[in-house]
């Protein structure tokens, strides 16, 4: 007859103590992030939105046949990126509320566990 306990391997309880300290610790830095770090944080969201902009806007030139009236060649071609890696970022830039850079950021913000701010200057857990 088999013996119905369950039994779990030492090194699975390392692993899940070892998980627990990092989150542990990872709430205790989270309130420490400086305003320099978290603007840190609004330019990476800002720098992946861009690059996901740019990578659908080369997408979408692709489906649209070559233009015979300026000829073409790879000046336009190179002009084109370049242009639409600076359309990528002022859309990037100018972002909004559910811009996907703002969404990124609440993303982090959270993963840093970091209270989120309200427009007064306060956190939301605080009252005025």
């Amino acid at each position: 007859m088999m013996d119905s306990t369950l039994t779990i391997a030492p090194d699975l309880l390392v692993q899940d103590k070892q998980a627990e300290q990092l989150g542990s610790r990872a709430k205790l830095s989270a309130h420490q992030l400086t305003d320099a770090e978290r603007k840190k944080l609004k330019k990476i969201s800002q720098d992946f939105e861009a690059l996901f902009t740019g990578m659908m806007l080369k997408s979408m030139r692709a489906t649209v046949p070559e233009d015979k009236l300026t000829g073409g060649g790879k000046a336009e071609e190179t002009y084109r990126y370049m242009l639409d890696q600076e359309y990528a970022a002022a859309a990037a830039k100018r972002g909004g509320t559910n811009s996907i850079a703002s969404m990124v950021e609440k993303e982090l913000l959270k993963r840093y566990a970091v209270p989120a701010q309200k427009k007064g200057g306060g956190t939301a857990g605080e009252e005025q």
